[in-house]
Formats: structure tokens, C-alpha cells, sequence
């Protein structure tokens, strides 16, 4: 298993597959998903932060997805996961860890002592994941469509 920065012109189909899936697996569909959108945000992203978008390959195959960003939240820099994911056939095999602990040694890089993200409430496996890592959810945004969850970067140590 490697971590691998993303090349958009290289993994183009593989970034757009996997967000697509996680908007499948979150919201049930992906009709609101816009894939020129998205490449062209992932471009813009990982020029600004590139050790924070990244591929888990294992064998040269392509399992895993991280989107890391800091922005300002409430007067404060914060750490940002857009996108923890994994292939279905690897999901609970201890593969999240191994990202888990990346975007932890990010966020330390970053100067950031707190990270949050987004999920879907009916998406239980994520939910017990981020938990499991002393994540708690601070509170229902977008109409209550997603939680915003909050972790400590010195409690994944």
C-alpha cells in the first residue's frame, strides 16, 4: 500500500468514479454531482494544498481517496476533510486507518489543532468510523441533510 498525490490529468476518471460513488453512497444519488465542477475545484484545491489530495493504491490500483483543506471556521483555521474514501470491497478492513493517520499528520503540518467534515446522517458505517477516531458531531447543516462533525488532531495521536 502507497499514498500517491493526485495528478488530475492522470486519475481524472478515478477522482470523478469515486466522488460519484460517495455521492451515491451519501445521498442516496448522484444527480447533483457535476463532474467539470468538481475536476476543475480538485484543480484549484490541490494547487493550494498538495499534500492533501491523495490516492491509496495498492498493487498500482487505485482503493482509496483523501481531500484535505484548511479554511476558516467561526474566527478560527481548522483542518478539513472533503473526502475520506475507500472501495467498497475495502471499507472495514483497516484501510481508513491508514488515512485516518495521514490527514492527522497533515493537519499537524498545517499548524491546525482541530478538523471537521461532513456526513450524510444515514450514513451509518462513516458515522462509526469517525467516531471510533473521537470524532463528535457538533451540528445539523443544510437542512439537517448532513452533520458537521468535529475531531482533535492530538486526539488521533
Amino acid at each position: 500500500m502507497n499514498l500517491q498525490k493526485i495528478d488530475v490529468d492522470k486519475h481524472r476518471d478515478v477522482i470523478i468514479s469515486f466522488r460519484r460513488e460517495s455521492f451515491k453512497v451519501s445521498f442516496g444519488t448522484d444527480q447533483d454531482f457535476d463532474e467539470e465542477e468538481y475536476v476543475r475545484w480538485v484543480q484549484d484545491q490541490s494547487a493550494l494544498f498538495p499534500d492533501g489530495f491523495i490516492l491509496l493504491m495498492e498493487k498500482g490500483v487505485p482503493i482509496g481517496q483523501l481531500e484535505l483543506t484548511v479554511k476558516d471556521y467561526e474566527d478560527s483555521k481548522i483542518g478539513y476533510v472533503n473526502l475520506y474514501y475507500l472501495i467498497r470491497e475495502r471499507r472495514g478492513s483497516g484501510m481508513g486507518n491508514k488515512l485516518h493517520q495521514y490527514a492527522l499528520q497533515f493537519f499537524r503540518t498545517q499548524g491546525v489543532s482541530e478538523y471537521h467534515l461532513r456526513v450524510s446522517p444515514s450514513n451509518h458505517q462513516a458515522l462509526g468510523f469517525y467516531g471510533r477516531n473521537g470524532m463528535t458531531v457538533l451540528k445539523r447543516e443544510l437542512d439537517g441533510k448532513v452533520f458537521r462533525m468535529m475531531g482533535r488532531v492530538e486526539d488521533g495521536l
